[in-house]
């Protein structure tokens, strides 16, 4: 195993992103962000984007693990070999990217995506998977940490509420001693953060909330405004 995957066994890995036309979408903004979330007890962070990176790299002493956005039709995180080595280049110590089957803007597929960047990286990969499939495809290519990031969010599976966890109790029976499982998508509460570790995740990943404010007031506004 990787020596910066063993420490995150058991622990939370904070999403700090912010969308497009937001207030909070400013590197050093997340940059501070992480700062705090790695104060709370994060073993890694996912940051966004390039300048994101570089920022968040630059703020905390734990693993930076970096995506590169670019559409937000079919495959757009970290879609290419270009972007790999861009993420790669900005300073993230585990590269994530796209793990499902579908097919890729420059017309690689996945595995020969993965097979060129380990000629330049020789840290940890990260596969942003949709379904049992793409999760063991993504094994077989031989990246180390499969996340269930996009399940629910492609016609392979239904968007469940709430992590997915009939999908991570099939991964933790089935992925290879290899690669290791971390949850990811829909972790809303405390609960379903305990619930995904308890049906096998390695770690946990969560974002929108702990770091996305306009969301989290969406769902305090709705609770006021509907009682």
């Amino acid at each position: 195993m990787h020596p910066l995957i063993a420490p995150l066994e058991g622990s939370l890995i904070v999403s700090c992103q912010a969308y497009p036309g937001e207030a909070m979408r400013d590197p050093s903004t997340m940059a501070q962000i992480a700062n705090a979330v790695q104060t709370g007890g994060a073993s890694a962070v996912r940051a966004q984007g390039l300048d994101d990176i570089r920022a968040v790299k630059n703020a905390i002493d734990i693993p930076v693990i970096g995506i590169w956005k670019d559409g937000t039709d079919g495959v757009f995180i970290t879609p290419t070999l270009d972007h790999c080595r861009a993420v790669v280049d900005a300073g993230a110590d585990i590269l994530a990217l796209d793990g499902t089957t579908r097919p890729r803007p420059d017309g690689r597929t996945f595995t020969q995506t993965v097979h060129a960047v380990r000629e330049f990286f020789d840290g940890p990969l990260m596969a942003d998977c949709d379904s049992l499939d793409s999760a063991l495809l993504a094994a077989d290519a031989g990246v180390e940490i499969i996340g269930t990031t996009l399940a629910g969010y492609t016609p392979a599976r239904p968007k469940t509420d709430g992590p997915d966890l009939d999908l991570l109790h099939e991964l933790a029976a089935r992925l290879p001693a290899s690669s290791v499982l971390v949850a990811e998508g829909r972790v809303h509460t405390p609960a379903h953060a305990a619930a995904a570790r308890a049906t096998g995740a390695f770690a946990v990943v969560v974002g929108t909330a702990i770091t996305h404010p306009t969301t989290l007031t969406t769902w305090f506004h709705h609770a006021v405004t509907t009682a």
